[in-house]
Formats: C-alpha cells, sequence, structure tokens
C-alpha cells in the first residue's frame, strides 16, 4: 500500500487515522542549488526520508511544501539566484498552520514535519505552535507534533568518513557534498555532474549585512566543494537519516517497525 497521503482514496486515509498513524509533512524550497542540481533538491530530500521512515512505521506522507523561507546569503546563497521562489516568514508560516489543523480535522493526531531548507525552521515552529492551538479550540487536544531536520540525523562516524579533514557543518554544505551525494542517489536523473564549479568554500563574515554586498557568495551558488560526491555516499547519509529517524519516532509514538 502506498504512504503517499495524494495517492490514497478518503477511506484509506480514514483508516490510517483511526490507527493512529503518524503523518509526515515535508517541508522544502524552491532554491537555487548550483549549476548540477535541481531547485527542488530541498522539496526531494526530505520527501524521500519522510517516505522511506513511513513506510517502516505505518505512516503517511502528505504532499510536500515546496516552497520555504527565502534564501540566506550565508545557507542557500540568496533570493537573487534566478528560480528561487520563496516565501515570506508568516506566509509559511500560515500554510503549515493550516495543513496541520485540516489534517487534525480529518482525525490525524500525530505529525512529524521533516524540514530540508535551513530557513524554516522558525517559521515552521511557529505554523505548528498556531495549528495546536487551533486545534485545541476545536476541542481536539490531543494531537502531538514532532519537528525535526533530517541532516540532524547521522551518526559522527559517517561524517568522519565523508570529512577526514572535518566537517564544515551544514549551512556550508548547501549544493555541496552531502547533498550532491545524496541527490545522485535519490534522483541520479537530475545531477550533472559535469557541471559542478570548482569555485568555493565560501567565507563569510559572522554577520549578515542588508542589502547583500556583490561578490559575497559565490557566483555558482554552491557554498562548498562538491567535488568527490557519490551515490555510495549518499547511501550512507540516507541510511544513517532513515534509520535515526525511525527509531526516535518510533520511540516517541510507541511505534512497532516493519
Amino acid at each position: 500500500m502506498t504512504v503517499l497521503m495524494q495517492e490514497m482514496s478518503w477511506p484509506a486515509f480514514e483508516e490510517k487515522t483511526k490507527a493512529l498513524a503518524p503523518f509526515f509533512l515535508p517541508v522544502g524550497a524552491t532554491e537555487q542549488h548550483g549549476p548540477h542540481l535541481p531547485l527542488g533538491t530541498d522539496a526531494f530530500l526530505p520527501t524521500h526520508v519522510a517516505k522511506e521512515v513511513a513506510a517502516r512505521v505505518g505512516g503517511v506522507v502528505a504532499p510536500a511544501i515546496p516552497y520555504g523561507y527565502k534564501s540566506q546569503p550565508r545557507s542557500g546563497g540568496g533570493q537573487h539566484f534566478p528560480g528561487t521562489t520563496s516565501l515570506a516568514a508568516n506566509t509559511l508560516t500560515l500554510v503549515v498552520r493550516d495543513v496541520i489543523h485540516d489534517l487534525g480535522l480529518h482525525g490525524a493526531r500525530r505529525f512529524v514535519v521533516v524540514n530540508g531548507h535551513v530557513e524554516n525552521a522558525w517559521p515552521v515552529i511557529e505554523g505548528i505552535d498556531l495549528a495546536l492551538r487551533e486545534l485545541r479550540r476545536d476541542g481536539i487536544d490531543d494531537a502531538v507534533a514532532l519537528r525535526l531536520e533530517y541532516w540532524d540525523f547521522v551518526q559522527t562516524e559517517t561524517l568522519d568518513r565523508l570529512f577526514p579533514d572535518g566537517y564544515p557543518g551544514i549551512d556550508l554544505e548547501h549544493a555541496s557534498l552531502l547533498e550532491t551525494s545524496m541527490m545522485l542517489l535519490v534522483r541520479p536523473d537530475l545531477v550533472d555532474m559535469s557541471k559542478i564549479p570548482n569555485d568555493g568554500p565560501a567565507e563569510f563574515p559572522k554577520f549578515d549585512r542588508y542589502p547583500t554586498p556583490p561578490g559575497l557568495v559565490p557566483a555558482s551558488g554552491v557554498l562548498a566543494r562538491a567535488q568527490g560526491s557519490t551515490a555510495e555516499k549518499g547511501e550512507w547519509l540516507l541510511t544513517d537519516h532513515v534509520n535515526l529517524i525511525t527509531e526516535a519516532i518510533s520511540a516517541e509514538f510507541s511505534l512497532q517497525t516493519r
């Protein structure tokens, strides 16, 4: 049986709510990822993780929110790159609120919001808070939501294998080794290894300046080196992400895994 909500009939959906299945909501972005990766990378990856985990815990994956909060230079390159299409923080908050609230009205009680875009964190938190408030207002006081960034679920040993000279941190990994390797596993048809640029890693001050100064971000939009990316490395990462998130959710909701 499918785990994708958009492929379910309403009776199948209702069965899932009666079983207290966890409902996963991937929240991504439509954002530049260099000349070698697609604009939808931040939606493809959390959706893949959500599908894999949902299959193990009997969950449902709601359609991903494909737009995220505004791209920032130090973590995403910035809004000036063609194709980067974003939401204001309040808009994203209200979308998350409305989706969770409606799912709750239709019987969902366990939510897992899987974030795929660094800048989304606080608008998503606010959306969850507002949704749970509205559900309580409507007499539904047993809803529980978990929010996570999938990249936090990785073993130190895996990062040491990937970065023997030291892990630069998730912000600089935009369109770099991690995302490129995972996309080579998840959607290799959308990766063009011949277009990986040679610039980077980016060097940023420890503050943000607006408007963004010209030349602050590498012209390619890639913030660190993507050379050496392979599907095998992507598999190392995604295995950790799926296994560790499955363990965390199963423990939190007392679920049996398949």
